[in-house]
């Protein structure tokens, strides 16, 4: 077979298709996920936190103190956004629950079919007769 041909097969196997699959779907989940995070939460931890905007908190490192992280950037000064990891940190554990919600939703419905397909099939209808027939022959 040519390298062509090889390339066609490998990428037609049921594995690769999967995983594009998955990686178009992650995406997808990802936008869902950080509109909620966005939209959704960080209003809600900013009213818990007094209007606290982690992305603005920042260190500047030449000792000089400025209004905003704008301002210092404005100002070409070297800056440690800590603020910025502070919100990749929340957003981490945020997306992370919602994963798992979704993991554990997918674990308890493939249980449920598990059950329900290991769930004993009763006699069929020709078995009870022939055990009615038996009990009568007695």
């Amino acid at each position: 077979m040519g390298f062509f041909s090889d390339f066609k097969a490998s990428l037609m196997k049921g594995d690769v298709l999967s995983l594009a699959t998955a990686v178009v779907i992650g995406g997808a989940f990802g936008k869902i996920v950080g509109s909620a995070v966005d939209d959704v939460i960080m209003p809600v931890v900013g009213l818990i936190t007094g209007g606290i905007d982690f992305t603005q908190k920042f260190v500047s490192l030449n000792g000089t103190s400025y209004e905003n992280l704008a301002a210092a950037k404005a100002a070409g000064a070297s800056v440690i956004t800590y603020g910025n990891l502070v919100q990749a940190i929340i957003n981490f554990v945020i997306i992370s629950l919602f994963i798992f919600i979704v993991l554990r939703a997918a674990e308890k419905a493939k249980k449920k079919e598990e059950v329900a397909a290991a769930a004993p099939a009763g006699p069929t209808q020709e078995e009870l007769l022939t055990q009615i027939r038996d009990l009568l022959k007695k």
